[in-house]
């Protein structure tokens, strides 16, 4: 099979034939756990106490130092942090979304497994069920050792001789 940056050609989609630059190509997987691994941390207080602090220091150096040393003045209402954390809050939604999209599909997979796993157990319970009645019939039918001691001792009592007969049988 021809090959195309690395991977396997499909004969069902048409070629990129398009002239110019390529894109790179990211490995999917590799991204979508970075990106679980940044929303985790995206939702730490480790986070919001960094972010504090940056923002804080931010402010103090912005307000407090001399105006020359001043990146983003107050009097322009710190323009640059404002950028700078609106930048952050695009780049941190999608990351979330993705990594609960992630989560979605792996939270569908395991309901899949656990639904699987819960219908041999019925299947199973079901076959027990059947097995134990079967076994109940069966043991219906089987003498008992009371019934058969009740056999034995009627036997006996037939085979005894009667004090009644043992009279007449020996006068007679």
């Amino acid at each position: 099979m021809a090959r195309d940056g690395g991977r396997r050609a499909r004969i069902d989609q048409p070629r990129d034939v398009r002239p110019g630059v390529s894109l790179p190509r990211m490995d999917s997987e590799a991204f979508g756990r970075m990106s679980e691994r940044v929303a985790r941390f995206l939702g730490t207080w480790r986070f919001i106490g960094y972010m504090t602090l940056f923002i804080a220091a931010w402010l103090c150096w912005n307000v407090f130092a001399p105006s020359g040393w001043q990146f983003d003045p107050k009097r322009l209402n710190f323009t640059l942090l404002t950028l700078l954390l609106s930048l952050q809050a695009s780049y941190a939604a999608p990351l979330i979304l993705l990594a609960q999209n992630r989560q979605s599909d792996r939270d569908r997979v395991q309901d899949e497994q656990d639904r699987a796993l819960s219908e041999r157990a019925v299947a199973d319970t079901e076959y027990l069920a059947r097995e134990v009645a079967a076994i109940r019939i069966a043991l219906g039918e089987v003498a008992t050792r009371d019934y058969i001691r009740g056999e034995l001792q009627r036997l006996l009592d037939e085979l005894a001789p009667r004090p009644a007969e043992e009279e007449t049988s020996g006068t007679g």
